[in-house]
């Protein structure tokens, strides 16, 4: 069994957990999300707190428990507290600029660079070379988040680009002559 599945995770209040034969659900302030269970896994609730037991001795079955275990608890932290990427540009006139449900990128294109939020995730820019984006899905927010890097990904030789905050680029020497 998996050392991770056997911590179990426990449900603080205002979180609400519903296990169905085919559907997990959580419900809490910052949503709602749903999950599909394995059947490799059988998941109890006993006072507040998840359990996850493999149905057999397989190593998929084990190891299945844990992810299960992983995926629940990051749906009660994100519907609890939530879930926030942030990220950097850095590059001479580089800037976002948060307009609803659409960030907006000059990043260096003879055109803007405008990328659409899927429901239940939020960005910001609290300064024109900061983004955050907010969700209670963890998946769709690191995604969310990718998606913005690959528009411009920071280059070796001078770091100008979109990174991660707590990203760290390795500058590459230039070339000899």
């Amino acid at each position: 069994m998996s050392r991770i599945a056997k911590m179990g995770v426990a449900v603080p209040s205002g979180v609400d957990v519903q296990i169905k034969d085919d559907q997990i659900t959580v419900k809490g302030g910052g949503g709602e999300l749903k999950l599909a269970p394995s059947a490799l896994v059988k998941i109890s609730a006993d006072g507040g707190k998840l359990s996850f037991v493999p149905v057999d001795e397989s190593r998929e079955a084990g190891a299945m428990s844990g992810t299960m275990r992983q995926l629940v608890n990051n749906m009660v932290v994100g519907v609890s507290k939530g879930f926030e990427k942030k990220l950097t540009l850095v590059g001479v006139g580089f800037r976002a600029q948060a307009q609803g449900a659409r960030l907006n990128l000059q990043v260096g294109y003879s055109h803007p660079v405008n990328i659409d939020m899927p429901a239940g995730v939020t960005v910001a820019t609290p300064t024109p070379t900061e983004i955050i984006v907010k969700g209670a899905n963890r998946q769709v927010v690191g995604q969310i988040a990718a998606e913005i890097r690959g528009v411009r990904p920071p280059e070796p030789y001078k770091g100008k680009g979109i990174r991660y905050a707590d990203e760290r680029i390795v500058i590459k020497e230039t070339k000899k002559k």
